[in-house]
Parts: C-alpha cells; structure tokens; sequence
C-alpha cells in the first residue's frame, strides 16, 4: 500500500466515525428535551400548544413593557403639567394684586 492510498482509507474511516458521533449526539439531545419537557407536563404530541404558549407569553410581556414605557410618560406629563398649573395661577394671583 501507498501512503496515499493508507491516508485516503483512514480519512474515510475518521469521516465515518464523524458522522456517526454527531448522529449520536443528535439522538442524545433530541432524548433529553423530550424527556426534560415530559417532565414538566409537556407531550410531545402538544409542541404547536407550547409554542403558541410561548408566543402568547412574549405578546404579554412586550405589552407590559410598552405599557410601564406610556407609565413613566403620565406621571412626568402630570407633574410638568401640576408645575405649568401653580405658575400660571401665582401669575395670575400675582397680577390680580
């Protein structure tokens, strides 16, 4: 044999054992998320519920943060206004004199 022919046969061997390998981590990983979600009460069968779960959840959130946003907006517009307010009656209380 040619060193050539030896370096093709091992690389064709190591190529085999790569596939292989990642095969098997894929089966292990796709066993455990289907394990860990059975564990939480979720079927396999229920994965288009637990997406839309998920999707309702992030709707919910995303409205929470725009609402606390509005929230700040308020209590700054009611305390400017408040202040707009006093100065506006003392000037007029001022000229009124």
């Amino acid at each position: 044999m040619q060193p050539n022919e030896i370096r093709a046969i091992v690389a064709e061997v190591l190529a085999e054992q790569s596939r292989l390998h990642k095969d098997s981590i894929d089966d292990v990983v796709l066993k455990t998320v289907v394990n860990l979600l059975t564990t939480f009460g979720f079927e396999e069968d229920e994965r288009k519920e637990l997406k839309k779960d998920f999707d309702h959840l992030r709707k919910w959130r995303i409205s929470v943060e725009s609402a606390q946003g509005l929230t700040v907006k308020v209590i700054v517009g009611t305390i400017v206004s408040g202040f707009l307010a006093a100065v506006w009656v003392g000037f007029k209380i001022a000229l009124g004199k």
